[in-house]
């Protein structure tokens, strides 16, 4: 049989076979080199048109690159997803509520900021604007089913749609030993994490349904795997029925076009700590359960409330995200 160098053309390779013995029978590699040959005529033949539609095809082609150019600094799958649209955002005041506002607006979206401390709400809003954005500030009660209702009415009152709800307000109030938690301590914290977070869902779903599109994100906490032993139960069982009912509003709503997530971060370097009252000690012992040896920034989960909402992870929903630098499980 007849070696081919490796770059060695079609051309080439027809030469050398002619200029074999006239009574030499064909190998089956020179048959098969042959078989090549009236392949590249073929497309020999088909260039004339391939080259023709080229100059009408290169500005798809430019534009299929300035896409996925425009892409790679953007979190959504589509340039500017989030332009336009709405999202309320309780506990907007401070922390990762704070972080999130300032960051969806950044992606263009008009932002409600609502919170009990409405002076930290403007605030939020003032930052807003200041960059360009569009935003409402509105002191809101989430404890209160009257005032979440009006917070939700004011926000299609303004802005006429609301595609994104991220339910940030919850805490613990204050740590306590499982045996010391009082009556005031669990209802008051049930109130703000559970109630507050059926409240605004409640809310603003009707008008999600009504235009069968809408991502809610509530905010769990990693207490809810760990339990909160010695200092939070009360608060962890708070955040595990968060989860719960986030599961439950995902799968009910799934095929009306409602997502329905929730972020479990471990500990996070907020004013929700010095809230709490935690101690040094607690807050040392958290810091050494992280393997990156450090506490998140509320910038970095409002980040991924960005993602979530996103049409990057369409079907995405029902769970909860941990982010916690590999801590919060002991």
């Amino acid at each position: 049989s007849m070696m081919v160098p490796p770059r060695m053309t079609m051309s080439c390779i027809v030469r050398s076979w002619s200029l074999g013995k006239k009574d030499d029978a064909p190998s089956a590699s020179t048959m098969q080199c042959e078989g090549f040959c009236v392949a590249q005529n073929a497309c020999n033949a088909l260039m004339p048109a391939i080259r023709s539609i080229i100059p009408a095809l290169s500005p798809v082609w430019r534009g299929r690159a300035q896409r996925c150019s425009s892409r790679s600094h953007a979190m959504p799958k589509t340039p500017d997803y989030f332009v336009g649209k709405t999202i309320i955002i309780t506990g907007a005041a401070s922390g990762i509520g704070r972080a999130a506002a300032k960051i969806f607006a950044r992606e263009g979206a008009n932002v409600v900021c609502a919170d009990i401390n409405g002076e930290g709400a403007k605030e939020t809003a003032a930052e807003i604007v200041a960059h360009g954005g569009k935003t409402l500030a509105l002191t809101s009660d989430v404890t209160s089913r009257r005032q979440v209702n009006d917070m939700v009415h004011r926000a299609i009152e303004t802005f006429g749609q609301v595609q994104f709800q991220f339910n940030s307000a919850g805490a613990a109030l204050r740590r306590s030993k499982f045996l010391d938690i009082d009556d005031a301590l669990f209802e008051n914290t049930f109130a703000l994490n559970v109630k507050g977070t059926l409240y605004c869902m409640q809310a603003v779903l009707p008008h999600m349904l009504e235009n069968r599109h809408g991502v809610i994100v509530n905010m769990a906490s990693m207490a809810h795997r760990r339990g909160g032993p010695g200092s939070s139960v009360h608060y962890a069982a708070a955040k595990g029925a968060v989860v719960s009912m986030t599961l439950g509003v995902a799968r009910e709503f799934a095929q009306a076009g409602i997502r329905c997530l929730s972020i479990s971060p471990g500990p996070i370097r907020t004013p929700f700590q010095s809230a709490a009252q935690t101690s040094p000690e607690l807050m040392q012992r958290f810091l050494e359960d992280v393997p990156m040896q450090r506490f998140g920034e509320p910038e970095e989960i409002a980040e991924l409330v960005l993602f979530m909402c996103s049409d990057a992870c369409p079907f995405m929903t029902a769970d909860t995200v941990y982010a916690n630098g590999g801590g919060g499980w002991r």
